[in-house]
């Protein structure tokens, strides 16, 4: 499953050679956390979001704290705001007389229902107001997110109540009404599995009017806009390189992006605009996670966004698919090549159409690849994002099968030579195509979930219910969980597990290699000493692609790897 972000210590950063200075108690051990902080000048104190496990740490509570600056004794965090399960995004206004909060409880994600709020600060810093902004309606289902104010004291937020996506929104406080900035099917936000996002910022022109630059996306692809004149809210599109935006932030006279495309790996781009704010005059690559990509742009496979038609008449869905690419090497006339399907992680996710390396690794030696944003992923609105609900090891499987067969119909792969790997929720996807469908000829579980019945059990507060909303009660835990029917895999399985996974416990992959195993079938398992849920160190993951090509080539590829790559030993298969 994609995880919440952790949160962090009860230090502050120090100045070199200054070491740094404890803001709250120590309480002895890992009991207490904080995140998603914002400092407080009127009061001299910093507000953040507070985890406290002292008492529990199944469900310990959350709230909105105060915690004092400048003092010489070291203070207990004052509560502001409780009652809820979850917190996120607490905002103050440029004077510290207002601050916004999201807030949500069990049974919901954030994605499915939340609440925004707006208290008022009285001169002893206490919260002695509160309003619910957005949310609060129950016939009106909603969830905002990103709340900010604006330099001229307005709130602006993003929630999805009006056309099931994420659109801007602003609140008129006198009027205690919510309306929108600017309606399109298209997300301005993304779900928040991790504090911190920030899909919009403020910006000022020459005239010193307040503009909204923001990222948006639409149908697999990601724009940078800007709202000019927030009353009659236009959206001007603002011409980058990136076609994926994650994050914005306003610099000196200066927009930083976090951002990425089909030919740009994640890159951090520095954005200059006009005067008038409506053009970009200077767009620069600051920073590169692969700064050498570029070298070999002939060998880059760039992604062709493919719709495709689902088992339920009418409904369609979405994938990325990347042809084998490489200038040196063409397959023989009449050949169609394998292909190695993806299911993503989350499942609540999305797979973006940009420069992966491990993507190219694979399109580069021969084979197709396919990254499916099957129906429950994000950004294609609420409707989409909700076909999983209660179905969460049907709509998946079924959508990644239904890729393999277009694209096999297309006339682009071979039929015989389909396979599937995933992550942790595509790991489960993957497991269940293999155990419940006959499409593959083989695949790969990298941490997969095989026992969901344990998961809903075992998982963290956040995701204590998540699995409740996706499969149902015990009666569909149990029927959909692969681990209760290693009688129907029938193809060759690779299994890679890391020995210290607390989401995913090793065991599960063993029962699985354990079963395929005394089947028959063609079937590994390579456990990781040291890695836990998602594999962390360069070998490891260097690895686990490499073994993945051996297992695939060998078993129903027709074909050797051009790589000198030892491979490991497969239980019934003539190694």
């Amino acid at each position: 499953m994609a995880m919440a972000a952790s949160f962090g210590s009860n230090r502050v950063p120090a100045k070199e050679g200054v070491p740094p200075v404890p803001l709250t108690p120590d309480y002895g051990g890992p009991l207490v956390s904080y995140a998603d902080g914002i400092l407080d000048s009127r009061f001299n104190r910093f507000i953040s979001i507070r985890e406290d496990r002292r008492e529990s740490s199944l469900n310990p509570p959350t709230t909105i704290v105060s915690i004092a600056l400048g003092s010489t004794k070291v203070q207990e965090p004052q509560v502001l705001v409780g009652g809820s399960d979850f917190y996120a995004f607490p905002r103050l206004d440029s004077k510290s007389e207002r601050i916004a909060w999201i807030q949500w409880s069990h049974p919901n994600m954030p994605w499915d229902r939340s609440e925004l709020w707006v208290g008022y600060i009285s001169e002893n810093g206490e919260i002695h107001k509160r309003i619910c902004v957005a949310g609060g309606d129950p016939s009106l289902v909603e969830s905002p997110t990103e709340p900010k104010w604006s330099p001229d004291g307005e709130l602006f937020f993003i929630t999805d109540r009006k056309n099931g996506f994420w659109n801007i929104h602003r609140w008129l406080e006198s009027e205690n009404k919510v309306e929108p900035v600017y309606t399109l099917d298209a997300e301005f936000a993304r779900p928040l599995w991790v504090f911190g996002m920030n899909s919009y910022v403020f910006v000022q022109s020459h005239k010193q009017s307040s503009s909204i630059v923001c990222g948006y996306r639409r149908q697999g692809k990601s724009y940078l806009g800007i709202i000019h004149d927030l009353q009659s809210s236009t959206l001007t599109p603002l011409d980058i390189p990136f076609t994926d935006l994650d994050n914005i932030t306003s610099g000196k006279e200066c927009l930083y992006l976090e951002g990425a495309s089909a030919v740009h790996p994640s890159s951090i781009a520095k954005v200059t605009l006009d005067d008038d704010k409506s053009k970009v005059v200077n767009f620069n690559i600051i920073w590169s996670s692969s700064p050498d990509s570029l070298k070999y742009s002939s060998y880059i496979s760039k992604p062709e966004l493919i719709e495709f038609p689902t088992e339920v008449p009418g409904q369609n869905a979405y994938a990325y698919f990347y042809p084998p690419t490489n200038p040196i090497y063409q397959a023989n006339q009449g050949e169609k090549p394998p292909l190695l399907l993806k299911s993503h992680g989350g499942p609540t996710a999305e797979t973006h159409g940009i420069l992966n390396l491990s993507i190219q690794y694979w399109t580069s030696r021969g084979w197709a690849f396919a990254d499916v944003n099957y129906g429950g992923s994000t950004g294609y609105g609420r409707e989409y994002r909700e076909r999983l609900l209660g179905q969460w090891g049907i709509v998946d499987v079924n959508d990644c099968c239904s890729c393999a067969k277009y694209l096999v119909a297309s006339g682009k792969v071979d039929g015989e030579r389909l396979c599937i790997t995933g992550g942790s929720a595509g790991g489960y996807t993957t497991l269940a195509s293999l155990a419940f469908r006959d499409t593959f000829k083989a695949g790969a579980s990298l941490y997969g979930v095989g026992d969901l019945t344990l998961l809903s059990a075992e998982t963290h507060k956040f995701e204590s219910h998540y699995i409740d909303k996706l499969v149902g009660g015990e009666k569909e835990l149990i029927e959909r969980s692969p681990i209760n029917h290693v009688d129907k895999f029938s193809c060759p399985i690779i299994l890679f597990q890391g020995l210290e996974d607390k989401v995913v416990p090793p065991d599960q992959a063993r029962k699985i290699y354990q079963a395929v195993k005394e089947k028959g079938v063609p079937v590994a398992l390579v456990l990781y000493e040291g890695e836990q849920h998602g594999f962390r160190k360069a070998e490891n993951i260097k690895f686990t692609l490499e073994q993945q090509m051996v297992f695939f080539a060998r078993l129903i590829g027709h074909f050797s790897v051009a790589d000198d790559i030892t491979p490991i030993k497969i239980d019934n298969f003539d190694n």
